[in-house]
């Protein structure tokens, strides 16, 4: 495939304490027709400029956070009998979900193998209630919920990310490139990203250098000076998943400019059943994404997360936005 054409180039913050990159208004091709079924259309959209966290937020933002409004996180609560009608009593306590490598070989269509929801688990305690983020201030924040992404923004003064502004972000300049860097997942051999080697989920090979998360500066930025915008963890935005893309509407009349997402009850239309917890559309892939399995540290992959579970390698970074588009 020949070199992607590029877009236009971002602008650094001027503040360069406030850890922000401007990307500027453009037009690009949102998804791929290439990979899973839920990235397709392809289809032609525009976005306004936006600034956008040069990193995923971090331990040390989130802590500074926390230490500020006294925030407690969506898995350090223990949740309500009321939301959860069929969960079993012994269930309903604070924890998270943890990744565990079975010894061996595992049916990679039963995740169940591989994640465990560990009572005790939250962002300070990350692998379990010896654990802790000592030595890891400038890794990604896990085991955060949507609500408490969105309850860092808005103390940051900032928003979460539409799907489409994050895809652009992540493409760094370069329309339809497979990856965030181009066409090749390791040019020359290198690694570009912090995603799995081996045989998911028995085998980490770790050849990138780290079997979990890694410092959010790692690797390589992309065009746009964004790092980690694909590998490490996946990170929340603000749209509700639907199952598909829409239609290519450009090819009817014009390109639509800051599109938003599916509905909250998980459709586009009112035909489709509606799920009971709403899910969240989930960008750029994580640690634990494989040849083999998860193929989808990539721009254009997404994935749907339930807005009130967290886990080991879920994180977010905030947008701030030149132009109002409503929130949600």
């Amino acid at each position: 495939m020949p070199d992607a054409p590029t877009l236009e180039r971002p602008i650094l913050a001027p503040d360069a304490d406030s850890g922000m990159v401007y990307v500027p208004a453009g037009t690009f091709r949102m998804g791929s027709n290439r990979h899973y079924p839920e990235e397709a259309p392809v289809h032609r959209v525009r976005v306004d400029g936006f600034w956008i966290d040069r990193t995923p937020v971090t331990n040390a933002e989130f802590r500074a956070f926390v230490r500020a409004t006294g925030h407690v996180t969506v898995a350090e609560q223990r949740p309500d009998a009321k939301d959860y009608p069929d969960a079993l009593p012994h269930m309903l306590q604070a924890g998270s979900l943890v990744f565990k490598p079975p010894k061996g070989e595992a049916d990679l269509r039963d995740w169940g193998s591989w994640w465990r929801f560990r009572f005790g688990v939250h962002w300070r305690k990350p692998y379990g209630p010896g654990s802790s983020i000592a030595g890891l201030d400038e890794h990604p924040v896990v085991h955060v919920a949507c609500a408490d992404a969105e309850a860092y923004a808005a103390w940051a003064g900032k928003g979460m990310p539409t799907e489409a502004e994050w895809e652009y972000a992540a493409r760094g300049g370069l329309d339809e490139a497979e990856f965030a860097w181009g066409d090749t997942l390791a040019p020359g051999g290198r690694h570009m990203a912090n995603t799995w080697q081996g045989a998911f989920p028995h085998q980490n090979l770790a050849e990138d250098g780290f079997e979990r998360t890694s410092p959010v500066t790692a690797f390589p930025p992309n065009g746009y000076g964004l790092f980690d915008m694909i590998g490490n963890v996946w990170e929340w935005t603000g749209d509700f998943f639907a199952d598909r893309h829409p239609a290519d509407a450009s090819k009817a009349c014009c390109i639509p400019r800051n599109p938003r997402g599916g509905r909250e009850d998980g459709s586009y239309d009112a035909n489709q059943p509606a799920i009971r917890i709403p899910r969240r559309v989930l960008k750029g892939g994580s640690h634990l994404c494989a040849p083999n399995y998860c193929r989808r540290y990539r721009p254009a992959a997404r994935h749907p997360q339930a807005v009130d579970t967290s886990a080991s390698h879920i994180g977010f970074r905030c947008v701030r936005r030149t132009d109002s588009i409503d929130e949600r």
